[in-house]
């Protein structure tokens, strides 16, 4: 009997359930779309009860499209956006609130108030993060704090808190009746609750945030078997949970120290392995976990976080309408031989990595009669690899490992004038693997580990294989000629929006 391991991935924008066998090839996929929700300026917010109902259509029409019956599956993995934050009931299972989307940045003045009374990064030496309104802890703050009644009924564990892999496996393992309320060690490493060395919730961190222990998920590694569905099916163990990041990472099977991809998603997101020990950041990077196996010690990574880049190009389709389809963006872009002198910022909610410049905002600059919409096609793709670029000088800087090659995956690694202005921009060959829903296959990796499907690491390199590969065909005078001109456009988004006193 031929056996599969499926994977959710639960991303900023959609939900998918896909199937994959032991090659590493997808078997069967679905995928809806959820509403982005954004009450004002800087907020963004998901309905947790929509994501979860997503999750079931996708798995049951994942497996019905591919003639499967759920005792086909061996195991299944979960990957999912991280940062994003839910409270909900422990009776009822009702969301309290929608959730706090990672963009989401109406805690900044939470984040002022802490950076005010120890710096940026008084948490960072425990955590490996600073402080930011992209993490979770001060999310949960900000919404027990504006929550009637939270606060108190967390304290006894009636109002529960987990990340999106913490709410989808609490309700596939029975919800109210006796759900599993856990979260893995990549995404606990997200919260800034977690102390990197002992990976556990850190006791100074959550009286500092007043945060309640009562509500907080169990912190468990990224492949074991934590239980088995009881909703949208029954009976099929759970053995992989990774943030959507780490999954990439481990879906690349970048398991040797200085191992690097970028994810090119709704933002985009670099890690390196750096093996058994945490690498500290001075160049602005974030110290995380890549991955745990069971009961073996824990694999870090440096990670740059990107806020905006494929949402960039929704925002050229959705808020001007300046295309139809995602896609045309190429297109557009390759109408003009250049950006004609355009740079756009995307700074919408703050910049991330490697700037942490929470008041920065978006801007075109560079305007004059000649730039038409071609060029700022081509300037919102080549922002991507300019912000690409700055964090992985700062991970070459952190490190000490030059980037020999960049492996890359998400939804605009289809853009071949993007890749190849990656690779020019970065000066080294950029790799798209033949599977590129790496998010998902390394859910399934972790999962099928954990349960036999495949024997070891070295069963998963084998699987990994190149489909295209970009050189870098840019001369070094022009290449630093450009990055200095982004580094002045990004000088100029600094600051602009200042923290309510």
């Amino acid at each position: 009997m031929t056996r599969y391991v499926g994977a959710i991935d639960q991303g900023t924008t959609s939900s998918r359930f896909i199937v994959f066998d032991q090659a590493g090839r997808i078997v069967a996929c679905r995928q809806r779309e959820h509403a982005q929700i954004y009450p004002r300026p800087g907020q963004v917010e998901h309905d947790p009860a929509e994501i979860w109902r997503n999750v079931q259509a996708v798995m049951r029409e994942a497996l019905e499209a591919a003639g499967l019956a759920p005792s086909d599956l061996l195991a299944i993995g979960i990957t999912n956006q991280r940062e994003t934050t839910v409270i909900w009931d422990r009776r009822t299972g009702a969301p309290l609130h929608n959730a706090l989307v990672w963009q989401d940045t109406r805690n900044d003045r939470l984040v002022a108030e802490f950076a005010r009374a120890g710096g940026r990064d008084r948490f960072r030496a425990l955590t490996g993060l600073p402080l930011a309104s992209y993490f979770s802890g001060l999310k949960l703050r900000w919404l027990l704090d504006h929550v009637e009644g939270a606060a108190e009924r967390a304290q006894v564990g009636d109002v529960l808190f987990g990340t999106i892999d913490s709410w989808l496996v609490w309700n596939l393992t029975g919800g109210p009746e006796g759900g599993l309320h856990l979260t893995d060690v990549t995404n606990a490493s997200r919260t800034q609750l977690m102390a990197l060395d002992t990976l556990a919730w850190d006791p100074g961190m959550l009286a500092a945030f007043g945060i309640p222990p009562a509500m907080l998920p169990t912190i468990v590694s990224s492949s074991e078997v934590y239980g088995e569905t009881r909703t949208p099916f029954a009976g099929v163990p759970i053995a992989g949970i990774l943030g959507d990041q780490q999954a990439a990472l481990f879906g690349q099977t970048c398991f040797r120290p200085g191992e690097a991809k970028n994810t090119y998603g709704t933002g985009c997101f670099a890690l390196m392995n750096t093996g058994g020990t945490p690498v500290p950041s001075t160049c602005g990077l974030v110290t995380t976990v890549a991955y745990q196996r069971g009961g073996e010690p824990a694999v870090y990574a440096l990670e740059g976080s990107i806020a905006i880049t494929g949402a960039l190009v929704q925002w050229l389709r959705d808020n001007l309408q300046m295309i139809r389809d995602s896609a045309e963006v190429e297109h557009l872009a390759t109408t003009v031989a250049d950006n004609g002198g355009v740079y756009f910022v995307p700074a919408f909610s703050g910049l991330y990595a490697p700037h942490w410049n929470e008041g920065a905002r978006g801007l075109i600059i560079g305007l004059t009669r000649f730039a038409n919409r071609g060029h700022i096609a081509r300037a919102c793709l080549e922002a991507t690899a300019f912000q690409t670029h700055e964090v992985l000088e700062a991970m070459e800087a952190d490190s000490g490992i030059p980037v020999r090659e960049l492996r890359t995956d998400g939804g605009m690694v289809a853009n071949g004038t993007l890749m190849q202005f990656q690779a020019d921009i970065l000066g080294v060959p950029v790799l798209r693997p033949r599977v590129t829903e790496t998010t998902a296959l390394g859910a399934a990796y972790a999962a099928g580990l954990a349960t036999g499907y495949w024997r070891g690491t070295d069963d998963l390199v084998g699987n990994w294989g190149v489909e295209r590969r970009w050189e870098p065909n840019m001369d070094a005078v022009e290449r630093r000629r450009i990055t200095a001109a982004w580094g002045r456009a990004v000088e100029r988004a600094f600051d602009w929006e200042q923290p309510e006193a």
